[in-house]
């Protein structure tokens, strides 16, 4: 029997594509025998799952879990929606997003995580791909933590509990009533998932990137000027097209979806007076299913054509 070293999984994976700890098994399986492990991989359909890994998957879910003051939200993408509608692949992302609340959400972190099968989540959905025939991969995943507080959670079209198109998780940090929080947390999760008159970038303008308010304050700056205003009234125009610009961006600043008279900061103020404590956005995330993936344009009848050598 040959020695299995880590080198020799190493060059395994490399050839077959397969994760570690199923190219590790594979060589155990075949006493060390390297060729032999390659027959055995492909024979479990692993290495034909590792070939699928180049095609485009943008379709998928959005999954979110919450447990009391702490909650993630992950995306695993598959080829097509049909996929997301599978039992297993569904059953898949429920445990992977329950996992990731233990987690930092680094998403390279996450595919090394043990699941109770004693899988890796990227072995998971390695097997997965073999199973059902699709390219499948958890692009990303975030936490978000109130403590004391509660996270709260909301799905937008959902497929199934707490998985569908749009995920988003909204923290509230307080001391006060735990049921009371949740219901208020879920509607602040609403208006994310709405993203009206624009998506939240950050939770108060502080926390907005200072490249993308020093990008707006240039362009804002740049078109003043076309007016031919003298500079001091142009300032002044920047800095009102700023504070309309973080009135779209800063989730505190954003009108309530479901009350546009007041403003998220508003709401949590009244919502403090309520409960007599105060009541704080400790974070929120919003993950839509495929946004920034670029899809491939399919021409089914060019496809055919090029199957049957036609042109």
């Amino acid at each position: 029997m040959a020695a299995i070293t880590a080198a020799l999984v190493k060059e395994l994976r490399e050839k077959t594509g397969v994760g570690m700890m199923d190219c590790k098994k594979a060589l155990n399986e075949t006493d060390g025998d390297f060729e032999a492990a390659v027959d055995w991989l492909r024979k479990k359909g692993l290495s034909k799952a590792a070939k699928k890994a180049d095609r485009v998957a943008a379709e998928g879910l959005v999954a979110v879990a919450t447990e009391g003051g702490k909650g993630a939200v992950v995306e695993v993408n598959s080829e097509t929606d049909f996929v997301a509608r599978n039992e297993k692949f569904q059953s898949a992302v429920k445990e992977i997003a329950a996992l990731a609340i233990g987690t930092s959400g680094d998403v390279d972190a996450l595919k090394s995580s043990k699941l109770a099968s004693g899988d890796t989540v990227e072995d998971k959905l390695t097997n997965l791909i073999a199973t059902i025939g699709e390219n499948m991969a958890l692009r990303r995943a975030a936490v978000v933590t109130a403590e004391p507080g509660v996270v709260a959670s909301y799905v937008h079209n959902p497929a199934a509990d707490d998985m569908g198109a749009i995920g988003v998780l909204v923290g509230l940090k307080s001391s006060g009533d735990a049921a009371k929080l949740a219901e208020l947390g879920r509607k602040i999760a609403m208006h994310v998932a709405a993203g009206s008159p624009a998506v939240a970038v950050s939770v108060d303008v502080d926390g907005v990137d200072s490249a993308l308010a020093d990008k707006e304050r240039e362009v804002f700056a740049d078109q003043a000027r076309q007016s031919g205003k003298p500079e001091n009234i142009v300032e002044k125009m920047v800095e009102g097209r700023m504070r309309k610009f973080y009135e779209e961006v800063v989730l505190l600043k954003q009108a309530f979806v479901m009350d546009p008279d007041r403003t998220i900061e508003q709401v949590l103020a009244d919502t403090s007076k309520e409960l007599g404590t105060p009541v704080e956005i400790s974070g929120f995330a919003r993950m839509a299913l495929g946004e920034g993936v670029e899809k491939k344009s399919e021409d089914f009848a060019a496809e055919v054509a090029a199957a049957t050598g036609q042109s």
